[in-house]
């Protein structure tokens, strides 16, 4: 069997374990193979569903969108909480000091991205909402968004990764939430339900292989950079800060992360991001649990 992964730059653990032959050296003793299909973070659940991939790896947002469009996904795994992945900006000097302030401004984000989770709980924990008091866009190519804050064109602007360390840099523009402060911001794991009943020694293969990986990366951070700045936009040492927050653990699904996305998808229901309400817990397959766990237990039996 071929077991099909979707990646993309926004998820640094399977950008990187689709580099380093991780996975390709623990399948081949089976006989089976991988194929990396570069895909959309956004789309992962939709492609989850119609069978274009096996498994993939997004922020909170994607896996509620699948669901909602009514594909059948599980939740496999999970990083530890990302504090200092991203972050929202507003002008140092500008009218936006509190969240409540960004009512009827225009924000900059990856809508459909983790990055809508964190904006709409961040409203939604003021007392407004993201559909009818902001205005969320996409970021446009080439467009300098800072100078846009400092300005006064948008009111916020999401940044992650080596594009939230190169913005601290930038003269004039200040934190107004780090992502910690609303959402846990964990990286996501995920994949069809068909997958995981069929084939759930590949499913503990690839998360075997996905430890790995992160423990690679926590080891290699200059090298890690630059795989990543090889190919995507940043600088190594810009990609190198941002590596250097993640926690690169994995963690097996917690009740408070099912909790946390169950949140977020009434959230988006209650805002029309998603077209029907839907039960997170319904995501899970409970015989994957333990498999996982055992994959992701401290070698020593203690803490990780």
């Amino acid at each position: 069997m071929t077991v099909t992964i979707g990646v993309h730059g926004s998820n640094p653990s399977l950008y990187l374990l689709a580099r380093l032959g991780i996975l390709e050296r623990a399948l081949e003793p089976l006989g089976e193979t991988v194929t990396w299909v570069p895909v959309e973070g956004t789309r992962v659940g939709e492609l989850l569903g119609d069978g274009t991939i096996d498994f993939g790896g997004t922020g909170s947002t994607p896996p509620i969108v699948g669901q909602a469009q009514g594909h059948d996904l599980v939740y496999v795994a999970v990083s530890a909480p990302r504090p200092e992945h991203g972050a929202l900006l507003v002008a140092d000097e500008g009218p936006v000091r509190a969240p409540v302030d960004l009512k009827d401004g225009t924000v900059v984000l990856s809508i459909g991205s983790w990055q809508t989770h964190f904006v709409a709980k961040a409203l939604n924990d003021v007392g407004l909402s993201y559909r009818d008091d902001i205005t969320a866009v996409r970021p446009e190519a080439g467009r300098d968004q800072a100078a846009r804050l400092r300005s006064g064109e948008i009111a916020g602007w999401v940044a992650q990764g080596p594009e939230l360390v190169a913005a601290r840099r930038e003269p004039g523009l200040r934190v107004l939430h780090r992502v910690g402060e609303v959402i846990t911001d964990r990286s996501v794991f995920f994949a069809s339900r068909a997958f995981v009943e069929e084939r759930p020694d590949l499913v503990s293969i690839v998360v075997a292989a996905l430890r790995r990986a992160d423990e690679w990366a926590a080891a290699h951070l200059d090298e890690a950079a630059a795989l990543h700045a090889a190919e995507l936009p940043g600088t190594q040492a810009d990609w190198a800060e941002a590596l250097a927050a993640l926690p690169w653990r994995l963690e097996p699904v917690p009740a408070s992360f099912i909790a946390e996305q169950q949140e977020a998808a009434d959230i988006f229901a209650a805002n029309g991001f998603i077209d029907r309400p839907i039960t997170v817990a319904d995501a899970q397959a409970d015989a994957l649990t333990p498999v996982v766990a055992a994959v992701l237990a401290p070698a020593d039996g203690g803490a990780r």
